[in-house]
């Protein structure tokens, strides 16, 4: 059973400031909590239906954590889904990693806001094998439970740096390449084996300032009317382009 003390605090995980004062988040899901348990990451608790608990034994086993059997409607009190999944799990976030983020590909993300897009490109670098992400300060959290609902494990193998990427991209050794409607296109570009895609804001892209201080814009060529595209699906389009 859970108590009130545990309800309220995985509760308050949904909000940011609790997030970041703890140093834990919600993984909600049966996919999502089973490819973290099979990771062996740091989990603190672990809230399932009995069914659930039941059924997956072995993988519980190998993991240090508070597992709790809890109801239907204590499993809805607590979680941020609208049809809570049959399990739930608390887990730590784990170190960033500073040091040699820009080794091979990296992304950079400038202002992305919406969840969804941030939880989907993280997707995207994990299935190219892209290590780092770097993001501007202003950029949503990765910790929100709908990004982590987006990126579908990503975190496990995705580092993730908040920084002032300005100094980052004037800093890196590697070619930078701006994403931009202006750009050159990116079927004519022969991308070396490693570099910087910037990808920038879901209505003002990337700033002037940014642009700038890039190596190089590139674009992707439009046949139709369509004004823009959405920011994930562009990184998902120049990173399957342009990463060998």
């Amino acid at each position: 059973m859970l108590s009130k003390a545990q309800s309220k605090y995985i509760r308050s995980l949904s909000q940011q400031k609790y997030r970041n004062e703890n140093k834990a988040f919600l993984v909600e899901g049966d996919k999502i909590v089973k490819e973290w348990l099979s990771a062996k990451a740091k989990i603190n608790y672990l809230l399932g239906l009995e069914s659930w608990i039941e059924e997956n034994r072995a993988l519980l086993s190998y993991v240090d954590a508070n597992v709790i059997i809890v109801e239907e409607h204590e499993l809805k009190a607590v979680s941020t889904l609208k049809t809570p999944n049959k399990v739930l799990a608390v887990a730590s976030m784990p170190d960033v990693i500073n040091d040699n983020i820009d080794d091979g590909w990296v992304l950079t993300l400038e202002h992305i806001q919406d969840p969804g897009n941030m939880g989907t490109i993280m997707r995207i670098a994990d299935w190219f094998g892209i290590n780092n992400i770097v993001c501007s300060d202003n950029c949503v959290d990765i910790y929100n439970p709908k990004v982590v609902q987006a990126a579908m494990g990503a975190h496990l193998r995705v580092n993730t740096v908040y920084t002032n990427i300005n100094n980052f991209i004037k800093e890196t050794k590697l070619t930078t390449y701006a994403a931009t409607l202006t750009g050159d296109n990116i079927k004519t570009i022969d991308a070396s084996s490693n570099g910087v895609i910037i990808i920038g804001n879901e209505s003002k892209g990337i700033s002037d300032e940014l642009i700038q201080l890039a190596d190089r814009q590139i674009t992707i060529p439009k046949k139709g009317g369509a004004e823009s595209l959405n920011a994930a699906v562009s990184a998902g389009i120049i990173v399957a382009s342009l990463v060998s």
